[in-house]
């Protein structure tokens, strides 16, 4: 290896050691469980967000800091469908982990950083070996987004981060909702639900009762619409808002309340606690023609 390998190895090195002690700042030990401690992501002042899966008990609670304070915890509410709890610690005093401006990318390196005990953040390093969802977790509820990585979650790692090269929160990892690996709820996301969490102690969320994938449309059949994707429906549960409104099998759903629907995300960003029990118009193409129905949001449970 030449000299010029070895420094630009070294520089990379030096880079995500870094990264480490810059997110280490923001990352706490929690107590909230037997065993094995597990770890948590300081997201807002005097707030603490940590994997759900891991507080065995919500009375008792405790955190630790990287200066060595212990403080008591209070919860404040849990999303079981992330795998995300929101813990209140009074006098935390430590500044909120920081956010990166792009989402991470398929291939892009990160680090698992985890607190699980007293002697210091843990790391782990790895690619962004998976980003996408809607996926079913083995909870079986429905994840709006996540990402997978290769990187090992050491014991104790769920509630802590997935963290980019300068030390921003791609992610706050879980070992909760897949078998054996390592999946992370996108810091955008965490954070969303972790607001809704502090604010109500619960996240509502949006339900029409269908599952659906992405197809394109030929333009024969796109019924005058300039559009060349929607949402073919491929189930309609019985009883649910979609049934109710007569959403059908084989449907292409193109449009809700004014919007376009190309892909799941389009939907899912649409389907917002705060439209529970609103009725909105939807546009389906059935048969060639385009057709629009009213359909009542549901909540998810």
């Amino acid at each position: 290896m030449t000299q010029p390998d070895v420094s630009l190895l070294y520089a990379f090195s030096n880079q995500f050691a870094d990264a480490v002690e810059r997110a280490g700042v923001s990352l706490v030990q929690v107590n909230g469980r037997q065993r094995q401690s597990s770890s948590g992501v300081v997201f807002a002042d005097e707030r603490v967000l940590t994997a759900d899966h891991t507080l065995e008990r919500e009375e008792d609670l405790t955190i630790e800091t990287h200066d060595g304070r212990t403080l008591p915890a209070h919860l404040i509410g849990r999303d079981p469908a992330t795998d995300l709890a929101v813990l209140h610690v009074p006098g935390l005093g430590l500044a909120p982990a920081t956010t990166p401006e792009q989402p991470a990318r398929v291939g892009q390196m990160l680090l698992l950083v985890g607190r699980p005990s007293p002697g210091g953040a843990m790391a782990s390093l790895g690619i962004v070996s998976a980003a996408g969802g809607p996926v079913r977790s083995r909870r079986g509820a429905m994840l709006e987004r996540y990402i997978q990585t290769d990187a090992t979650p050491y014991p104790g790692f769920s509630g802590g981060a997935m963290i980019d090269a300068h030390g921003a929160v791609l992610a706050i990892t879980t070992t909760g909702l897949a078998s054996g690996v390592a999946v992370g709820i996108p810091s955008d996301l965490a954070w969303r639900v972790a607001e809704a969490i502090a604010s109500q102690g619960h996240v509502r969320r949006g339900f029409l009762g269908i599952s659906s994938q992405p197809v394109p449309i030929p333009p024969a059949q796109r019924a005058g619409r300039d559009q060349a994707r929607g949402l073919l429906i491929v189930t309609v549960e019985e009883g649910s808002p979609a049934h109710t409104a007569g959403v059908l099998v084989g449907d292409i759903l193109v449009g809700f309340d004014g919007q376009q629907i190309a892909d799941t995300d389009d939907l899912q960003n649409l389907l917002s606690g705060d439209r529970v029990g609103q009725s909105f118009p939807i546009d389906l193409l059935r048969g060639g023609s385009l057709t629009t129905i009213q359909i009542t949001i549901g909540q998810r449970s």
